[in-house]
């Protein structure tokens, strides 16, 4: 029995990802660059803004799937590691040591703390390159404003800042979400103002990464957390859905979630999602996107193979896709003091019946929706269509909360946690950590 701690990652890069709010435990390279060397150079800074979207794009990516994904039954973790074990279990018995936990919590301020560095020395570092300047500093500010919304979607509370003292103050998640949509109103004025460079997109962005489209999604998820509807819509509206903006993988920086899945084996997708079977339609194209065969069955549940964005080694995972946008703003004109159902079932509809034109391929091609046209029934409708859409992204437990769907300690059956404890490692640290939520 492996009875052990795995963050599914080689042990090195763990290392590298353990800076918690209040200490650093990055080793040193006696043969690297220095951190002054780092952030006063021009090309030390791009090479900071490379190494913060890969540790992103890893990491943070892996830990922020795998862990909620457990947490609402879209996968299943399937090893005989004690940290999965306990994760798949939930409930009360979730222990504040878990290694899972402290993933989602280390691997988040790591990547904060990597962005501030940037966000604080690029004004000075490339004060002579205004295009580069905006670029990067753009760029920071969405990878900050990401790691506050990964950790606001599984913590209750939590710092705003890293605080090497060990002195970090705690607020609410609400308030990571506000400075998190400040952060990206900031990065739109910033590009706005001053054209990314050419060199930018080459040097740091590439390709495959859409920097502005992605900031005008993350807009939009965040004001739509926070119950800001308006500029939801607004945000959501200003994302080109034609255009992709990807997570790029190679043999050497590989797929994360097809490491857990395939090589490692420790998770495998649930059938149907994981979802009961009021809330999934069995000629859903995007089933046969998402899972494949052969079935397994494990603990007497019947286990699929994943596909979809994890698939092989190299396989891209969108920085988000663009149905989530349509899927917004259904939710929030129905949300408004005013709801404007109409606006709502057309984009709800959208997703239904598209049978082609995906610019990732996901299309449900569908019906259109033929239920009750009231407020509440299209909210469920939107949900289930989120968790179908936008299954393996980390969304569904900030979901099923905003939703309010089933919950422990009633229900374990859609989630088996509200919220995350708070790690021991942060705990024996800072005095200010607040009490763990019971659930």
């Amino acid at each position: 029995m492996k009875f052990k701690i795995k963050i599914l990652t080689t042990s090195l890069l763990v290392a590298s990802s353990l800076m918690l709010t209040n200490c650093s435990l990055d080793i040193k390279n006696p043969n690297g660059p220095t951190d002054a060397q780092i952030l006063t150079t021009r090309d030390g800074l791009i090479t900071l803004s490379v190494g913060l979207r890969q540790n992103y794009s890893t990491l943070g990516i892996s830990s922020l799937i795998l862990t909620p994904g457990t947490t609402t039954r879209e996968i299943k973790g399937i090893t005989t590691f004690t940290n999965i074990i306990e994760i798949e279990a939930g409930g009360t018995a979730l222990p504040t040591f878990n290694g899972n936990v402290l993933g989602v919590w280390s691997r988040m301020y790591r990547v904060i703390g990597m962005a501030d560095d940037i966000i604080a020395s690029a004004p000075t570092a490339l004060a002579s390159d205004a295009a580069m300047k905006s670029g990067v500093v753009a760029h920071a500010n969405l990878f900050k404003a990401m790691a506050l919304g990964g950790l606001a979607t599984s913590f209750e509370k939590m710092p705003l800042q890293t605080d090497k003292l060990g002195q970090a103050v705690y607020s609410d998640r609400t308030e990571a979400l506000k400075l998190a949509v400040k952060l990206l109103d900031e990065a739109v004025a910033m590009i706005s103002a001053t054209a990314p460079s050419a060199e930018f997109r080459t040097k740091v962005t590439g390709a495959d990464f859409d920097l502005i489209n992605s900031i005008q999604a993350y807009r939009a998820r965040y004001n739509m957390m926070l119950g800001n509807f308006d500029a939801a819509i607004a945000a959501a509206n200003a994302v080109d859905l034609s255009k992709k903006s990807s997570f790029v993988y190679s043999s050497q920086s590989q797929n994360p979630i097809y490491t857990a899945t395939q090589i490692s084996k420790d998770y495998a997708p649930r059938d149907n999602f994981g979802l009961p079977s009021t809330l999934v339609e069995s000629d859903d194209k995007r089933l046969a996107f998402y899972l494949s065969t052969p079935d397994v069955v494990v603990g007497g549940e019947k286990l699929k193979k994943l596909v979809g964005f994890f698939d092989a080694v190299d396989r891209a995972i969108p920085v988000y896709l663009p149905d989530e946008m349509r899927l917004i703003r259904a939710e929030a004109n129905l949300r408004k003091a005013t709801p404007d159902l109409v606006s709502a079932l057309a984009d709800i509809n959208a997703v239904r019946t598209q049978a082609s034109g995906d610019v990732f391929g996901v299309n449900a091609g569908l019906g259109a929706y033929s239920g009750s046209p009231t407020k509440d029934a299209l909210l469920v409708e939107v949900y289930k269509q989120r968790c179908v859409e936008l299954f393996m992204t980390g969304m569904r437990l900030e979901d099923s909360r905003r939703f309010g769907r089933p919950a422990p300690p009633t229900s374990l059956v859609e989630r088996t946690r509200n919220f995350y404890p708070y790690p021991d490692q942060e705990r024996l640290t800072n005095p200010n950590t607040p009490t763990d939520p019971t659930i």
